[in-house]
């Protein structure tokens, strides 16, 4: 078998490492046995598994003491639909920046119990840029900022060049949307109130997500909910209020732990800095043939955009992508043309691939 570089958005590219480890433990955990798909998730050896993988992710994310860490089914979205209902009572203003679709989509996930605030949005500009942090209007007393760290279709982050990082929000607490970026850097976690990621792009599988909540935002009331939306709820279960995703867990877990061994966020920091400059040098080296509308000073690192200056050789740069081992490079239908995300799991080699690929595509098409 002969495994293709992956630059799928999500369900994204996992280590080759983990996957190896996970399919060596499919059929039978240790000498249990049994799968660990079959287990209990209250027995003694999931919670083992459960326990180390909330210790490597503290460690891994630096996750202050003050904070409690969930392991929730489900994605980003239904994180986005529990934030107003834990976190803001009947008629509170939430202050949303839009940067971007997946702002746009948590916008949608709001009750009609809240008021809502759009503090800024890029819009107007094609969301190839970030409102700048002092045009932002701000409600005074609102339950909550929101903020989409990187918006893994338009290609934006938000990135120290771009200025203050995280945005300061002086009292009202910032909540972060990072399915698209955690752990590809570190971050001051006390910064922000919330920080929550869908598993499926830099973390592990799709079906979890990690939410890190500030431990005193949980006393607040929220919205009447049932307790299975209460977030108090699950932390004092342990994240089993009910039968949590445990493979998925696991494998997340899995991915943490390799994170850790090989050096970190700091680590990871660095390898995007080199697969990023190596992709955006190629697109801005093509003379015009390939091109990235997203103002410079906050290209995602993770997720690459860009466009053929004639897309009509789209579908062949598709398929000679494929025959040479490159796939999940087609574009969101929102945008249209090519999108390369290179997530922690995505090697240098990957990215140099697709840059000798790209290069050598244009020699024989320009």
């Amino acid at each position: 078998m002969t495994r293709a570089y992956n630059f799928a958005p999500g369900p994204a590219a996992l280590p080759e490492s983990v996957l190896k480890q996970a399919q060596a433990d499919m059929l039978e955990w240790g000498d249990a046995g049994a799968s660990i798909v079959e287990m209990s998730h209250r027995g003694p050896e999931f919670m083992e598994v459960a326990t180390r993988a909330e210790a490597d992710l503290r460690t891994l994310l630096g996750v202050p003491d003050d904070y409690a860490v969930l392991f929730m089914a489900g994605g980003a979205t239904t994180a986005q639909a529990l934030l107003p209902l834990n976190f803001a009572s009947d008629g509170d203003t939430v202050d949303y920046v839009v940067t971007g679709h997946w702002g746009k989509t948590a916008l949608r996930q709001l009750t009609p119990a809240v008021r809502i605030n759009i503090a800024a949005s890029g819009e107007e500009g094609g969301y190839r840029s970030i409102p700048a942090r002092e045009s932002w209007q701000l409600t005074p007393g609102a339950a909550y900022v929101h903020v989409t760290a990187n918006e893994t279709i338009h290609g934006v982050e938000y990135r120290p060049a771009w200025g203050a990082v995280p945005p300061d929000t002086g009292d009202v607490p910032l909540f972060a949307d990072f399915s698209s970026s955690i752990a590809s850097e570190p971050i001051d976690i006390s910064r922000y109130g919330v920080i929550y990621a869908g598993a499926q792009k830099n973390l592990g599988p799709v079906g979890i997500s990690v939410v890190i909540v500030r431990r005193d935002l949980l006393a607040r009331a929220g919205q009447p909910r049932a307790d299975i939306f209460n977030y108090s709820s699950h932390l004092a279960n342990g994240s089993m209020l009910n039968t949590p995703p445990t493979w998925n867990w696991y494998v997340a877990g899995l991915v943490f732990r390799w994170m850790l061994d090989e050096g970190g966020t700091a680590e990871f920091d660095r390898r995007s800095d080199e697969k990023s400059a190596l992709l955006y040098g190629a697109i801005d080296g093509s003379g015009g043939f390939y091109r990235n509308e997203v103002d410079p000073a906050v290209r995602s690192r993770m997720n690459v955009p860009f466009f053929l200056a004639d897309d009509t050789r789209n579908a062949a740069f598709l398929e000679g992508a494929r025959e040479a081992g490159l796939i999940g490079l087609k574009g969101h239908r929102v945008l249209g043309g090519m999108r390369a995300s290179i997530y922690n799991a995505m090697p240098v080699e990957g990215v140099r691939a697709l840059v000798a690929y790209m290069q050598d595509f244009q020699k024989r098409n320009g």
